[in-house]
């Protein structure tokens, strides 16, 4: 069987962005022995559609547009997920469902799982996470190894971790207005 996690958001706008930096936490901080992949979706929308049909099981961690407390994490299956109108309204969640929709009148397609949490604050341009989410991260990390195992994928953590600070900074260079030393160009600039 195929597998894929896929982190969707952007990382532009702060918690908008706990889907990708979750799927670059499990990538960098756990090793896994079976037949998963796990990518940064980022703003795909309708080209993540190629995942849907291509793989067996599609896991994707994101936020979630539901009306309920900040950072309670939800586990949506594919069918309870097109039942519930008021999740899209972010534009990658309305581009998830539509996926969905079509997806479920195909023969073969996979079956997908949204992790998902509920954000603080995806209107705000700052790359890092909220503390609110922060704090409930690890929840989101633990509910997507839970159902990476339950596919029959063995989990097992690095010996050293990285923080989502690391992660995010490797990536961006930036967390919360916290930035990594940048080596000067070597170009001279002064001609």
């Amino acid at each position: 069987m195929k597998n894929i996690v896929i982190g969707v958001g952007n990382l532009l706008f702060k918690d908008e962005g706990v889907g990708i930096l979750a799927a670059k936490y499990l990538e960098e901080n756990y090793k896994f022995e079976g037949d998963i992949e796990i990518i940064d979706g980022g703003t795909l929308g309708f080209k993540l559609m190629t995942y849907f049909q291509e793989y067996d099981n599609v896991i994707i961690l994101d936020t979630v547009s539901i009306e309920d407390k900040v950072g309670d994490i939800y586990r949506l299956p594919s069918d309870v997920l097109l039942g519930l109108g008021q999740y899209r309204k972010t534009a990658h969640e309305v581009e998830i469902v539509e996926m969905l929709e079509i997806c479920s009148v195909l023969d073969k397609h996979a079956e997908v799982t949204i992790i998902g949490i509920i954000p603080e604050d995806i209107i705000s341009v700052q790359i890092g996470l909220t503390k609110t989410i922060e704090d409930k991260f690890m929840g989101l990390i633990n509910q997507a190894i839970t159902d990476i195992e339950n596919l029959g994928i063995k989990v097992e953590k690095n010996d050293e971790q990285k923080s989502i600070a690391q992660i995010c900074k490797g990536l961006l260079g930036s967390y919360n207005d916290e930035y990594d030393e940048r080596i000067p160009n070597d170009e001279d600039t002064t001609r």
